[in-house]
């Protein structure tokens, strides 16, 4: 298994940064999808490159600032998945994002990685 980790300064406030990250059918900070969808505790989406997705969001934690999810469904055998997205105040108007996901097999860390940063200036643009 593959740890991937993205720590990132962000010169906006928690709460706004949040407000972007909780809400789990916002996807105009991800470039490479057009639209979400809630079918009970899961998203699902189609994202350039990988198809259709389902994601699992196991929490969203307002209190803690932190968003875990696992893709549960892929169009490539994935045998785990766990993404967790935590928010720390570093200030009134800068905080940190920290991103993990752990991947398995490791063959698609790279792909996901980029998912990854390609996400955080996405994050960027819309802050």
């Amino acid at each position: 298994m593959k740890i991937l980790k993205e720590e990132v300064i962000f010169q906006c406030s928690a709460k706004n940064l949040w407000s972007i990250l909780s809400d789990v059918t916002r996807c105009d900070w991800v470039p490479t999808i057009n639209s979400i969808t809630l079918e009970d505790d899961c998203r699902v989406f189609e994202m350039s490159g990988m198809g259709q997705v389902k994601e699992r969001i196991l929490e969203i934690n307002h209190d803690l600032m932190r968003l875990q999810y696992s893709a549960v469904e892929t169009r490539t055998p994935i045998n785990h998945h766990l993404a967790t997205m935590q928010i720390s105040v570093k200030s009134e108007k800068e905080c940190q994002l920290n991103w993990t996901t752990e991947i398995d097999p490791e063959i698609f860390a790279d792909s996901i990685h980029q998912g990854m940063l390609i996400s955080v200036e996405g994050l960027k643009n819309v802050l």
